[in-house]
């Protein structure tokens, strides 16, 4: 997904949306006309969602150029969700213990005014995914690459090709206008925090912070109302 455009994010998150309701079923072929005029939009914000929906493995190809929607289980995307949640823990912890660098303290400072500032509003526009994306891909990143650790970032990246294995994994549900937004203050806080322990150096509280916080975008979700797997 381009980060520069706000309109593919939202649509990304719409097509998550459908696809983990089973509006679109496991084998289903998805072409861009159809599904763009669905959405209401152009066949190129359609395209570029193809292309992140099969990098995370929500889409894969079957043939030349037909796409198809993945089948994975509730169970998948559970396991899947925990393993980023530990890589993702023990990048903090490292971190923690070794000592936050300014450079990188600054990167987390930038992306949580970012949220504030994102989240100020009472209601989310569309385009407004794109940019919490953009923003969560900046916090997750800083932590991770500071960790020092080869493994682990390789480890986080092939584990993001697994169906809603990624931080960016945002559903946008547009009956229920509200919970995206509760659950990125839910998230907001989390990062807040999670800076907090990684200033204190308290490596066993970032690792935990990290751990739950991997699972705002399922659990979370179901207890603000939201469906999901």
């Amino acid at each position: 997904m381009d980060p520069e455009d706000p309109q593919s994010a939202s649509i990304v998150a719409r097509l998550r949306q459908a696809i983990i309701e089973g509006r679109y079923a496991a084998g289903e072929r998805l072409a861009e006309i159809p599904v763009a005029e669905q959405l209401g939009v152009s066949r190129t914000p359609v395209r570029l969602a193809f292309r992140t929906l099969e990098q995370e493995g929500l889409l894969q190809k079957v043939g030349k150029r037909g796409l198809v929607v993945r089948g994975f289980s509730e169970a998948d995307v559970l396991c899947a969700v925990e393993v980023r949640g530990a890589l993702e823990g023990l990048a903090a912890r490292r971190l923690a213990e070794s000592g936050l660098p300014p450079e990188v303290r600054a990167a987390l400072e930038d992306a949580i005014a970012r949220g504030r500032a994102l989240l100020a509003s009472a209601t989310l526009a569309p385009e407004d995914v794109g940019r919490w994306s953009e923003l969560n891909r900046d916090f997750h990143a800083a932590i991770v690459d500071a960790a020092g650790s080869r493994v682990i970032g390789d480890a986080i990246a092939r584990n993001n090709h697994l169906p809603f294995a990624s931080a960016d994994s945002i559903t946008l549900d547009a009956r229920a206008p509200d919970s995206l937004h509760a659950r990125l203050r839910v998230a907001q806080l989390h990062h807040e925090l999670v800076l907090e322990a990684l200033s204190r150096r308290e490596s066993a509280r970032a690792e935990s912070l990290m751990r739950e916080h991997a699972w705002v975008g399922l659990r979370y979700e179901q207890a603000l109302g939201d469906t999901g797997p």
